[in-house]
């Protein structure tokens, strides 16, 4: 990791779900050479992506494992509700409003949330006001009536 600040991009779900999106998003992470840290605030959500992600594609499963495995240090994807960076990973995807904690260790940190659910919207609107005021390096995507994702901001 260089000196630079990482990149954190929030993705504002509206056409797509968590399901639908995160498998994608984690393939890309891998293709690219990183690792993976998914940080969920609950334990039975993060169930349910474990089980996901073994299943997304008929063709294809994404190497993963939870924190409180043994091995956990090697697991390409690593699924945690502590956020401890245990697989050295360079991408930090944030699920369920979880708490983003320190990014200094990361490349790029992910901020997924459902702009369809209110609470959510509102927590991420206050997180992008807290990040922008402390000059973090920021992007906004949205999906588009297609499904398509464009940078907003």
């Amino acid at each position: 990791m260089s000196d630079a600040k990482p990149e954190i991009w929030f993705y504002h779900l509206e056409r797509s779900t968590l399901d639908q999106v995160l498998p994608g998003l984690l393939e890309k992470t891998l293709q690219r050479g990183w690792r993976a840290l998914v940080r969920g605030a609950v334990s039975h959500r993060l169930d349910d992506i474990d089980e996901h992600l073994w299943t997304w594609r008929p063709d294809s499963f994404l190497p993963h494992g939870r924190a409180s495995d043994d091995h956990a240090f090697r697991q390409p994807i690593l699924l945690s509700e502590s956020g401890e960076n245990l697989n050295g990973a360079q991408a930090l995807f944030i699920v369920d409003e979880s708490e983003l904690g320190a990014t200094e260790a990361y490349e790029r940190c992910f901020i997924i949330f459902d702009g369809r659910n209110e609470q959510a919207l509102q927590q991420a609107r206050e997180r992008w006001r807290t990040l922008k005021a402390a000059n973090a390096n920021l992007a906004y995507w949205k999906q588009t009536d297609e499904g398509r994702w464009e940078k907003a901001a």
